[in-house]
């Protein structure tokens, strides 16, 4: 028989101690390839898909959607094709050259063809009890996505060795696997008693796991669940109109719009609200991931560095005349370039000038680190929560390259594919408020880092030029700083040379 091996939750990154499973691609009893994608976790700092270990057949999923794992926790066992025999010792990790369990060197293609890899590896090797199957179902049998099961003729053994007899071509709604012939004599077996549970309380594998009304958890598949969530709809208010009473995309999306039908449960009259207490229509939602290791930044940063935050109003018509002259020009015709990208590489070119402002404060050496080079950092709204990637080097890019760079950067951080490696060592960021239709905050350094800039919403208005009023485009910035390291002077003097470049972009030949 083959023997099963375990997958450990990996470090994936910067010494993090635990991640989230949000969705698994593969469910037990599907072929995997070498590393092919397998599951989606997040972690404190981005969403990361992991690819399979070894290629074979997946035998259970040891954690569900929505659980957090500690990093070297086994989240799946899988066995792999061709291997057998006894259980070999204790995975540890083989260094170039070494041969690998997979049967060749590490980077070398082995004997069965796969090439030796050292995807999946933890930090540290845990022993971990193996979540019970549910249910023990006869060969053919599957259970329906109603809770009702299918029988098959013949005996299938017991968890204590005894025969139970199943019923052949038997239905029995509410029962996850599981076959109970007419009035369905009981079995003192484990697995019975488990089965008994389910009929009563109607599990439903098909719906994510959910208990019907009787066991308090509403019947929702993951999609719809995490639907729910982001429509702040409260799942035990609903009343499901699937299969089974199984909360659908259309119940939720109904009582999101307002539609009181929708929420009506069984027995109560159609058009009516019940009457609900304060705590049924709150939503509590764990803070966890990239929202949590956010918010304690934020805190640590906030009353850590004394934060001084200067104010710029500037009149950027200028800077849109030269972006709209860009558009022409045949080096930026497939090319996107946005005032973001012309206000960072204005913020490259200011920090030359005033270098403290992209200096970090080191107080356990009790020294000031002056970087020579700016790895920018661009805050991005996620459906996770706010994130900061970096671009790297961007004092040594053209505008064009920058522009590339950020909409690459951007695109990636909303898919929720940027890596934990992309948001660290930064030296300066920016964030643009005026997508949201702001005019300008105050917004808080990121950790280790000494000065960040609000960049705000452009709006015609009325402005003063040689003593005339004339609408120009008008844009707010705002820079925090830490007084540690840079003193008001030098924040000003950085926020003004910003200013200058965008109110007349021929000022930076002059940097």
């Amino acid at each position: 028989m083959a023997q099963l091996k375990n997958f450990p939750l990996p470090d994936v990154g910067e010494g993090l101690t635990e991640a989230e499973i949000l969705n698994w691609r593969i469910g037990p009893g599907d072929a995997v390839e070498l590393n092919q994608i397998i599951v989606e976790i997040e972690t404190a700092k981005a969403s990361v898909e992991l690819p399979s270990p070894y290629a074979g057949k997946i035998s259970e999923l040891l954690a569900e959607p929505g659980q957090t794992v500690e990093v070297g926790t086994p989240i799946l066992t899988i066995e792999p094709a061709g291997a057998a025999g006894d259980e070999p010792e204790p995975d540890k990790p083989a260094e170039q050259g070494e041969p690998s369990e997979q049967g060749g060197k590490i980077g070398e293609e082995g004997a069965d063809g796969r090439i030796a890899t050292l995807v999946g590896y933890g930090p540290r090797s845990t022993s971990a009890k193996r979540r019970p199957r549910k249910g023990n179902a006869t060969a053919g049998q599957r259970g329906s996505g109603s809770g009702g099961s299918n029988g098959s003729a013949g005996q299938r053994p017991a968890a204590n060795g005894t025969p139970v007899a199943t019923g052949a071509g038997t239905n029995s709604a509410g029962t996850n696997g599981t076959v109970l012939n007419g009035s369905a004599s009981a079995v003192s077996t484990p697995s019975a008693s488990r089965q008994a549970e389910s009929a009563a309380g109607g599990t439903d594998v098909a719906a994510g796991g959910g208990v019907a009304a009787g066991g308090g958890v509403p019947l929702a598949k993951p999609p719809v669940r995490k639907l729910a969530k982001d429509l702040g709809v409260e799942l035990r208010s609903l009343h499901g109109s699937g299969s089974g009473g199984v909360i659908t995309r259309q119940d939720v999306e109904r009582a999101a719009a307002g539609d009181v039908t929708a929420a009506a449960p069984e027995g109560s009259a159609v058009g009516t609200r019940p009457a609900r207490d304060g705590a049924e229509r709150e939503q509590r939602v764990p803070i966890k991931g990239v929202r949590k290791a956010t918010a304690q930044a934020m805190v640590d940063s906030a009353f850590t560095a004394p934060h001084v935050t200067e104010f710029l109003t500037i009149d950027v018509t200028p800077m849109m005349e030269f972006r709209e002259r860009l558009k022409k020009h045949p080096d930026f015709r497939d090319v996107k370039v946005t005032p973001l990208a012309i206000a960072s590489k204005a913020m490259c070119l200011a920090a030359k000038r005033t270098p403290d402002v992209n200096a970090s404060w080191d107080g356990e050496a009790g020294e000031i680190v002056y970087k020579d080079y700016v790895h920018l950092g661009v805050a991005a709204a996620t459906d996770r929560g706010l994130v900061v990637p970096k671009v790297r080097d961007a004092d040594g890019m053209s505008l064009r390259e920058l522009a590339v760079a950020l909409e690459e950067l951007t695109s990636t951080a909303r898919e929720g594919r940027t890596s934990p490696e992309a948001m660290t060592n930064g030296t300066i960021t920016i964030t643009n408020v005026g997508v949201f239709g702001v005019d300008t905050g105050t917004p808080i350094l990121n950790p280790g880092e000494s000065a960040i800039l609000a960049f705000g919403a452009i709006r015609e208005m009325p402005w003063v030029v040689d003593g005339q009023v004339v609408p120009r485009q008008v844009c707010q910035l705002a820079l925090s700083f830490d007084h540690r390291v840079v003193d008001g002077q030098q924040g000003s003097r950085f926020l003004a040379d910003v200013g200058a470049i965008l109110s007349d972009p021929g000022m930076a030949l002059t940097f």
